[in-house]
């Protein structure tokens, strides 16, 4: 009877502890935010009017306020309860439309032209660059030739610093007669909006139905919509997150199965293929690499390796290498901005970017997922194997590990809300360690965090 009480008082303390987190990773933004302020006063080019985002200052409303408002508040008010409720196949259907809504009302906030229809137009993006490419398998053979800056035939900011997949993206959009701005805007949408599902799938497969369905709504309401409405990197996490759920279905087959080695070479052509979308996207590795240690099943890397070869070479065979791209995108990164903007500030007052991007409530998610299990000696290292076996903290601290790759590597000095959003989508997948009868009040503060800064920033993407 004594050790009721005792489990009470440990479940505050707990409590206590994530609201703490969150506490600290607020804290942090402020902390930044008021570094930022203080550098640009002091003359320092951090390049970010409105530091740790890459962003403007400006409190605003527009025609996607009301509808942001009320896809939050039925989210929050209902998701929980239907994630549980309704059958699996309806449940990501309507976790998938509300995604959508949310990402476009969200984008809408800043109005249909500059919210949407605009963003992939701007002289730095894709689409400026769409009208020049007349024959794709020449773009692709001379396309490293054209990455250094200072050059009259230099590609595009964006452009320049992502392989050519990137391009050919937009490019096939508009040979499929879907020219323009607003249809490059609704790929970036629609294709984002599949991590809604693709998440949860993987953590289904990985582990139960129960646990996939506590993480639907935080994936959901993902604060990191901000960034899907009208930026390219939607469309790279919402291919490679579909990339890494096909391998957690393959991987529930029966090795030499039938159906699970096309499953696994089709993760392998998506994930190859998102090589070829951003240089960065190598670090989903780690996703890859727990998504085969949960499942304890090492047959499906044959298949994924050949997809992914496929790729590699299919690019290699058109006239374009990869690590050549990379090598010339490293010297074209320090031919711009980037060589100015202190790495001292950045490699910290990115995290606090990430706390944006991610949402506060990822900070004690993190913080059960990185909790030492109980135990000693010997027990404790069945534990701890124990705990990175299972789906929500194998694929959160695989994310991590991905980020802080990434932030040390110098790569990634500011922009990273939306440069890390394919790895940010999975750190949500620790919510599921979260008491349940909390998670509403931390998927309420998920939604105002994003409802804050679209509301108080013009972002650029």
């Amino acid at each position: 009877m004594q050790q009721a009480p005792e489990r009470t008082r440990a479940g505050r303390r707990h409590v206590g502890a994530d609201a703490l987190a969150a506490l600290v990773a607020l804290l942090l933004v402020g902390c930044a935010a008021a570094v930022g302020w203080w550098l640009r006063r002091a003359g320092v080019p951090i390049h970010a009017g409105a530091a740790p985002l890459f962003a403007t200052w400006g409190p605003h409303l527009g025609p996607g306020t009301p509808l942001a408002l009320l896809v939050a508040t039925l989210a929050v008010g209902y998701g929980p309860r239907l994630s549980v409720r309704l059958r699996w196949p309806v449940l990501l259907g309507a976790g998938y439309a509300t995604a959508v809504a949310w990402t476009l009302s969200l984008a809408l906030v800043d109005g249909v032209r500059v919210g949407l229809t605009t963003r992939l137009t701007l002289d730095a993006e894709y689409l400026a660059e769409v009208p020049g490419v007349t024959d794709a398998p020449a773009m692709v053979r001379d396309f490293a030739g054209r990455i250094l800056d200072f050059q009259p035939d230099s590609w595009a900011t964006h452009v320049s610093g992502h392989p050519p997949g990137a391009l050919l993206v937009f490019v096939w959009l508009d040979r499929g007669g879907l020219a323009g701005g607003g249809w490059a805007a609704l790929l970036c949408v629609v294709v984002g909006a599949a991590t809604a599902v693709a998440v949860p799938v993987t953590v289904r497969a990985l582990g139960d139905e129960r646990t996939a369905r506590a993480v639907l709504p935080f994936v959901v309401l993902f604060p990191g919509a901000v960034w899907w409405g009208a930026s390219a990197d939607a469309i790279f996490a919402g291919v490679t997150a579909t990339g890494i759920a096909l391998l957690a279905v393959a991987t529930r087959s029966v090795r030499g199965q039938p159906v699970g080695v096309p499953v696994a070479f089709a993760a392998g052509l998506l994930l190859g293929f998102g090589l070829f979308l951003s240089y960065g996207l190598v670090l989903v590795a780690p996703l890859v690499g727990a998504v085969l240690l949960v499942s304890r099943r090492i047959w499906p890397t044959v298949p994924l390796l050949l997809g992914i070869a496929a790729v590699v070479v299919g690019f290699a065979e058109a006239g374009f290498w990869w690590y050549d791209g990379y090598r010339l995108v490293v010297e074209r990164y320090y031919q711009g901005i980037a060589r100015e903007r202190p790495y001292a500030y950045w490699v910290w007052a990115n995290l606090a970017a990430l706390v944006l991007a991610a949402g506060p409530a990822c900070a004690p998610a993190l913080r059960r997922a990185l909790r030492a299990p109980g135990g000693t000696e010997h027990g404790w290292v069945r534990a701890v194997v124990a705990r990175l076996s299972t789906a929500p903290v194998a694929l959160a601290l695989a994310a991590a590990l991905a980020i802080v790759v990434a932030d040390l590597s110098g790569m990634s000095k500011a922009e990273v809300e939306r440069i890390w959003l394919p790895f940010a989508v999975w750190l949500p997948t620790a919510a599921a360690l979260l008491p349940s009868g909390h998670r509403r009040c931390w998927l309420a503060l998920q939604a105002v965090t994003a409802l804050a800064v679209n509301h108080l920033v013009w972002t650029v993407w």
